[in-house]
Parts: structure tokens; C-alpha cells; sequence
């Protein structure tokens, strides 16, 4: 089966095309002009690496976010389009699924993802991965650091962007809750969402017929403001 992922969650786009699983193009960048202009041209390029065409793709696969509104919505108008016209299925995985996925310094991990939601704010989830099997174990969360802390037990890998702003606040906490929970932390090149893992969790659903409608497919959204577009 034949996928086309793609992430526009966050500044920097993530796109692959997969085969059963098997990488045969990827590409993380952060786009130089605005995603709206730039994301058709960087999916053909993705096409031509991997010499594959639109009409091959058996089915496709988008970020959820949660992320960025503008980049979303680009993203997901463009996926609407793509499904429109070839009539494949289509399934939306949460970003923070896939940063989870990410994660490869332990093979059997409890991981906390934090990614950096602004207001002092931080969009998380809990999980649990054993090899490539990943079990949610919290909601989806829209939260402040200290919140977040309250559910934490064992040891924890944390991943995300939201390392970047917290780290120190993350390793005082873990040394002071008594052994509660000790801190741990994924690397740098890992915090984002990588549509290659999008692939590999949306392929599970696609080879199911779990496919989402068209008409209800829609990102992720924690901040309800995000979902109002308001007119002067």
C-alpha cells in the first residue's frame, strides 16, 4: 500500500511516501516562503525523488495537530483535494502520536510529550511504547507544565519542543518529588512530528477500512478560540 503522509502542524512541513511501511521519500523542511505558495511544489518534488505518481497512492494520511491554525488549515485543504480527485481513503493521526513515535532511546518507554502551545501553555499526552506498539494513556491535554507533573510516575522520557523551554524546570521537579518520577529526555532532532511515522500508525487503520469521511475530517484543535474565524 502506497501512502502519502504529510504534517503541516508545526514551522516545519514533514512529507513521505511509504510502501508497506518501506520509506521510499521523505523530506523535513521548513518551508522559505508561505506553506500555502510552497507545499504543492515540495509534494512534487517528493513524487519525483521517489518516481511515484498521485495515481499510484493508495490512500493518505494527515497531521491532526495539534499546532499552528494557518498551517493546519493549508495542510488540510490541500489533502481534501488530493482525496477529491484520486477518491482514496484518508485518515487523520494527532501530531503528538507521532512525535511519540519518535522517540529511540529506549525501546520500552513511558513518554510525555510536551510541545510548546504559547500562553504558558503546553499541548501533551501520556503514552506508553513498547517496540513499535504506542498506547495513549492520557487524554489530549492543553495544559501548564506544573499540571501536567500530577500523573507522572516511573521513568519518563520527554520529547517535544516544550524541552526546549522547560528542561530545567523538568529535572528540579523530577530530583524534588521524591523518586516519584525521574526524568528523562529525548534528543533534539526528534521533537517534531515525522510524516513517516504519521505513515506507520495511519497505515494500521487504512489496511482496516477504519478510514475518516471527508466531510468530517478536521484538525485537532485544544484552544476553542482556534475554531472561530471571526468577520469585521
Amino acid at each position: 500500500m502506497k501512502i502519502l503522509a504529510v504534517d503541516t502542524s508545526t514551522k516545519h512541513l514533514s512529507l513521505a511516501l511509504t510502501d508497506d511501511n518501506k520509506s521510499l521519500a521523505v523530506m523535513n523542511l521548513r518551508p522559505k516562503k508561505d506553506l500555502s505558495l510552497s507545499i504543492t511544489l515540495d509534494i512534487e518534488r517528493l513524487f519525483k525523488k521517489a518516481n511515484v505518481f498521485l495515481k499510484d497512492i493508495d490512500g493518505f494520511v494527515i497531521g491532526q495537530g495539534p499546532g499552528s491554525f494557518t498551517s493546519l488549515r493549508v495542510g488540510f485543504s490541500m489533502m481534501k483535494a488530493f482525496i477529491m480527485v484520486t477518491e482514496k481513503p484518508v485518515v487523520g493521526v494527532p501530531s503528538l502520536d507521532a512525535i511519540a513515535m519518535n522517540v529511540r532511546s529506549k525501546k520500552n518507554a513511558r513518554i510525555c510529550v510536551i510541545v510548546d502551545a504559547r500562553r504558558n501553555l503546553l499541548y501533551s499526552c501520556l503514552y506508553e511504547k513498547k517496540d513499535t506498539e504506542l498506547t495513549r494513556w492520557s487524554e489530549y491535554l492543553l495544559k501548564p507544565l506544573a499540571d501536567i507533573f500530577h500523573a507522572l510516575e516511573g521513568e519518563i522520557i520527554f520529547t517535544g519542543d516544550g524541552v526546549s523551554l522547560y528542561r530545567d524546570v523538568i529535572i528540579e521537579t523530577s530530583k524534588a518529588s521524591n523518586g516519584r518520577f525521574t526524568a528523562f529526555f529525548e534528543n533534539e532532532k526528534h521533537w517534531l512530528p515525522q510524516a513517516r511515522e504519521l505513515a506507520h500508525l495511519g497505515a494500521r487503520r487504512l489496511l482496516k477500512g477504519d478510514f475518516d469521511k471527508i466531510e468530517t475530517l478536521a484538525p485537532m484543535y485544544l484552544y476553542p478560540e482556534d475554531c472561530q474565524i471571526s468577520k469585521k
